[in-house]
């Protein structure tokens, strides 16, 4: 196995161990955080959440197969590594940004919480850090271990996670009001740029 591998295999273990664990420790306290397609929402923002929830799974596999394959024969070493570089970057900022959000922090939409915004640390520059850093996971790995099929898969996620911030903004324009509208205003959807 390469070093390649290995670490693209050590970002795939951080990046979910990061995930379950948060999820674990919010259950250990009552919070219900995955709520990924489930409770009373709109059918366009139930579908988006569905097809996120079975992408966010899939892309799992195909991401490990991809890895254990090597994809060595599409990008030269340089560029394969700046793909690792990046798919470490997406960790440690998905890190920050569920760190950030603490107690706060939901996987889908709330269905009948109360939502605190989160406008400090990470969230002054990006008003979605934590789907920021699933993207340049994503996309650290598929330049790292391209192949067509993680290409295809890799795009269908990217896409239905930015339709699942458009449904979030959409929520939080409503829960929160004006409060959101100015922030979003300042503050960029995916870097404080843009």
């Amino acid at each position: 196995m390469s070093m390649l591998q290995i670490g693209g295999i050590l970002i795939l273990v951080s990046f979910y161990g990061a995930y379950f664990m948060k999820m674990l420790f919010q259950r250990k306290k009552g919070i219900k955080t995955n709520q990924i397609g489930k409770g009373k929402k709109d059918s366009v923002t139930l579908l988006v959440e569905r097809a996120l929830g079975v992408l966010t799974v899939l892309i799992v596999f195909f991401e490990l197969g991809s890895i254990l394959n090597g994809g060595h024969w599409y990008f030269n070493n340089f560029i394969r590594t700046a793909g690792i570089f990046a798919a470490a970057a997406g960790v440690v900022i998905f890190i920050i940004a569920m760190w950030t959000m603490r107690d706060s922090w939901r996987a889908g939409i709330p269905d009948q919480e109360d939502t605190r915004m989160i406008t400090e640390g990470i969230y002054k520059y990006s008003r979605n850090p934590a789907f920021l850093g699933f993207d340049l996971m994503y996309l650290g790995i598929l330049i790292a271990f391209f192949n067509p099929v993680l290409l295809a898969v890799t795009v269908c996620t990217v896409l239905v996670l930015h339709l699942q911030i458009l449904q979030e903004e959409k929520y939080l324009e409503i829960v929160v009001g004006e409060e959101y509208l100015v922030y979003k205003q300042i503050t960029g959807r995916y870097f404080c740029f843009f």
